[in-house]
């Protein structure tokens, strides 16, 4: 596993009196560095299935059996599965095995994920910003939907694609949760949110990386924010950079194309506004479909 540096609390200026927020940065920073960065409330079940697809050459009926013994998991799993954006057939999957078959190990990690989150948006002791999680998760499952689908559009992998848009936002939660136990500590909405603003990305890969989940599916949480990365081909994180940036856009596609300019995402996927605003416009049932899959 490659460990995240922090070096982001030296950069962090954070408004008004905040000895406090500086204290929880420098924290927060340590945390990242050591690699010691997990969600609290994560289900027994989605550390489990995490394990065991950290070997790709596990049997299905291995990983159905893991799914199997958490009814809420096996509903995601299968929700997935038979999805109007997954399930090109028309045809209903009623077994484990064979919705695993159908959606890939990729659509697993996405289903514990997503049933991981819903069990920490509804854990008791974070009740008091159940509002605020809510958001950070409204937030990922359109940007996961909108990656499946340029990602499909673009031929870059859109299991992976959708994977990284539900985790893209991680680090918010993890922020959210941390900040919890601090009482008063974000009084200043403006204080929280520059500190989510900054420290997100950072955050989520370590989490991602922490996970065991693929290298480049931690890089593209990690740099999607980069519009002037560097790379040779088009890949997830493009993508990813694509999704978020179009997911603030919605209902608003006409001024999406002066805020594409100069993000070279968009080039490396060959995307232009006419195609952004196609697959914006017209991929919502599309959208919406994998949106309440993920459990909207």
């Amino acid at each position: 596993m490659t460990t995240s540096k922090a070096t982001k609390h030296e950069e962090t200026t954070l408004p008004g009196d905040s000895t406090a927020a500086f204290a929880f940065v420098s924290e927060l920073a340590k945390e990242v560095s050591s690699g010691k960065v997990e969600l609290p409330s994560f289900p027994d079940v989605a550390v489990r299935v995490r394990k065991v697809l950290a070997d790709e050459a596990v049997a299905n009926e291995q990983i159905a059996r893991i799914v199997g013994s958490d009814a809420g998991l096996a509903a995601r799993v299968m929700s997935l599965a038979n999805s109007a954006a997954l399930n090109r057939t028309g045809r209903a999957v009623g077994d484990l095995k064979t919705a695993i078959n159908r959606i890939g190990h990729n659509n697993v990690r996405t289903a514990a994920v997503s049933f991981a989150i819903a069990q920490l948006r509804r854990a008791s002791e974070l009740r008091n910003i159940a509002q605020d999680l809510e958001r950070v998760w409204q937030e990922a499952t359109l940007v996961a939907a909108l990656a499946y689908s340029i990602g499909t559009r673009c031929q870059i992998n859109a299991d992976e694609s959708m994977l990284a848009g539900l985790l893209h936002n991680v680090g918010k939660l993890y922020i959210l949760a941390r900040a919890n136990r601090h009482g008063n500590l974000f009084r200043d909405p403006a204080v929280l949110a520059q500190v989510m603003r900054d420290w997100h990305a950072n955050v989520g890969k370590a989490i991602v990386e922490n996970w065991g989940f693929p290298e480049h599916i931690a890089e593209a949480i990690g740099e999607h924010e980069n519009i002037d990365r560097m790379v040779e081909k088009a890949d997830v994180a493009d993508v990813l950079t694509v999704a978020v940036m179009a997911a603030g856009f919605m209902g608003h596609e006409v001024d999406f194309e002066l805020n594409m300019q100069g993000v070279k995402a968009f080039s490396r996927l060959r995307l232009d506004n006419a195609k952004c605003a196609d697959i914006m416009q017209n991929c919502g049932d599309e959208i919406s479909a994998l949106r309440s899959a993920l459990g909207d």
